[in-house]
């Protein structure tokens, strides 16, 4: 099954992270779940990142890297929005990267150079959500999906940012049952592409 690397979003490693990668765990996979945050948790996304901006942004992004080190090479970069900087530039500087999983977020791909041969990704993220589309994600994303050889935008109606994180207010059960459904898919063909031969 594949390994996968989860980076939290701004509210710091919540229960509706650790709740989302218990669910790939039930289908077999291993996830590591990082805390950038060193045990900080905050009650909204403004104070998330404003503490991102407190401890610097290049050292949220070590702190990603760091986390990584030990691990091997072949793993599936994910990340809930502030955690999607540190799982696409893994997914595009770490070889060996396997996939990556792009939730709430998405930055252009010239950030950390070009998207990788080979390196299959999703992009998730509500239609209406003013951060996603407001803010560039959207078009990095449809940039992004372009450039890539095998990539895809799942766009989910709403305006919700944290659509999937099932312990908060804008969590929207249909779009995240859709959302997770199309993850394990994606480790499934993940996995059987790691087992064929060569």
């Amino acid at each position: 099954m594949a390994e996968v690397v989860l980076f939290h979003h701004a509210l710091g490693l919540t229960p509706g992270t650790s709740a989302f990668a218990d669910e790939l765990r039930a289908a077999g996979h291993t996830v590591h779940t990082p805390d950038l945050f060193e045990g900080r948790t905050f009650a909204t996304i403004e104070e998330g990142v404003g503490h991102a901006g407190e401890i610097g942004w290049g050292e949220v992004m070590e702190r990603g890297a760091r986390a990584v080190e030990a691990l091997p090479a072949d793993l599936v970069y994910a990340g809930f929005s502030l955690g999607v900087l540190p799982a696409q530039m893994l997914a595009q500087t770490r070889s060996g990267a396997r996939g990556a999983l792009l939730f709430y977020s998405c930055v252009p791909t010239s950030e950390f150079g070009s998207w990788p041969d080979g390196v299959p990704a999703q992009v998730h993220g509500m239609d209406a959500d003013p951060i996603f589309v407001d803010e560039g994600d959207v078009d990095a994303a449809r940039a992004l999906v372009e450039e890539a050889e095998d990539a895809e935008l799942f766009l989910y109606p709403g305006d919700q940012h944290y659509f999937a994180d099932s312990t908060l207010p804008s969590y929207d059960p249909e779009a995240a049952a859709l959302l997770t459904r199309r993850v394990l898919d994606f480790l499934a063909a993940v996995d059987e592409r790691a087992r064929r031969p060569r």
